[in-house]
C-alpha cells in the first residue's frame, strides 16, 4: 500500500506538483528536492490533481522508463 503524502502547506504542494511535473521520470527530482518518494507522490497527485490531469502526468512517467529512467530512479525501476 501506498504511503500517505506528508502534511504540507498550500505552496509545498504547488511546488511539489510543479517539481514532477517537470522531471521526467519523475520521481527522482521531487525525491531529492522535497523528501517526497514514490508512493507518496502517488497518493498527493491523486489526491490533488483531476483524475484526468494525474493520467496524463502517470502516462509521462510510463514513458520515461527506460534505461535513461532507470539510471535516475534510485530502484531501477
Amino acid at each position: 500500500m501506498a504511503k500517505t503524502a506528508p502534511r504540507l502547506s498550500p505552496e509545498d504542494i504547488k511546488r511539489v506538483i510543479a517539481t514532477a511535473w517537470d522531471d521526467l521520470p519523475p520521481y527522482g527530482k521531487v525525491l531529492r528536492e522535497h523528501g517526497i518518494g514514490h508512493g507518496e507522490l502517488v497518493a498527493l497527485l491523486k489526491r490533488q490533481l483531476t483524475p484526468a490531469a494525474y493520467k496524463l502526468w502517470a502516462a509521462r512517467g510510463k514513458q520515461a522508463k527506460g534505461p535513461a529512467a532507470k539510471a535516475t530512479w534510485p530502484h531501477g525501476r
